[in-house]
Order: structure tokens, then C-alpha cells, then sequence
């Protein structure tokens, strides 16, 4: 197994290399397509790598992720599982590729909101509508008697 490469990006100028030692594999029974053959190979792919103590990542990148990624994490474990073909080397591509493009946008720095306002056209549409939609429930009602 070669090391994983990660692709430039916001956050990681340079791109990432996670060394092959540091990511681990199991592989399991998978469901789904494959016929008899599922029953007999191990096709699905559990790709692990500890956020924590990896070297791939600086101090901010590892905070950055740990912080992005927390719901998906096990300590600082992320796992990603692969099941979607019938082929060990296949799933083995999509697990590492999935991982790949998690940290890739995991590790891009967040995009401050700039604060804009309503332009006068969406705001005279919307008071159209709260007059249109008022109308519509006025002429519901009975007829007022008097």
C-alpha cells in the first residue's frame, strides 16, 4: 500500500501525505451486489487513520480537522468504510479517495460571511406576497353583517 495523497487546497497550499504506516485496513464481509462471491470475500474496506498523532498534519490543519470532523470521530479515529463493488481493490480506491477529499475539505479554513442586505426589488416582491397571501385569507371569510 502506497502513502495516501492528498491534493492542494485552501488550507493545505502544499497538499497532504499521509504515510501508508499510519492508515489502517480491515476488511470484511460486504452486503449488496456480488452474488454467491459475497458470501466468500472479503470486499469491504474499513480505512482508519488516528487525527491525533498523525505527522502529515501541522498543530492548525490537526485542530482545524479534529474540530470539523468531530462528529464522525472515535477519540480521534476517523474511519471510512467502502462496500459499493464487488472487488476488494476497488473498494480499497473509493475508501482512500473518500478520505482524501474528507480531509481536503475538512482542513480548508471557513469563508467569513459578509453581511448583505435585501435589495428594494426582493423586498417589494415580499411585501406583494404578505398582501397577497392577507387578501386571499380576507375574501375566505364570511360576509360581515350588519
Amino acid at each position: 500500500m502506497d502513502d495516501l495523497h492528498v491534493p492542494a487546497g485552501p488550507g493545505a497550499p502544499l497538499g497532504l501525505r499521509i504515510p501508508a504506516g499510519e492508515l489502517a485496513e480491515q476488511f470484511s464481509h460486504a452486503s449488496g451486489p456480488g452474488g454467491q462471491g459475497v458470501n466468500t470475500a472479503d470486499s469491504r474496506v474499513q480505512l482508519s487513520l488516528d487525527l491525533g498523532s498523525t505527522t502529515a498534519l501541522n498543530d492548525v490543519q490537526r485542530a482545524r480537522i479534529l474540530d470539523r470532523l468531530a462528529g464522525r470521530l472515535s477519540g480521534t479515529v476517523l474511519t471510512i468504510s467502502a462496500a459499493e463493488h464487488r472487488s476488494q481493490r476497488r473498494n480499497r480506491t473509493a475508501a482512500r479517495e473518500r478520505l482524501a477529499t474528507l480531509l481536503r475539505d475538512a482542513v480548508a479554513p471557513e469563508i467569513a460571511r459578509r453581511a448583505t442586505r435585501p435589495s428594494r426589488g426582493s423586498r417589494v416582491r415580499r411585501l406583494e406576497a404578505k398582501h397577497q397571501r392577507s387578501e386571499t385569507k380576507r375574501n375566505r371569510r364570511p360576509p360581515h353583517s350588519e
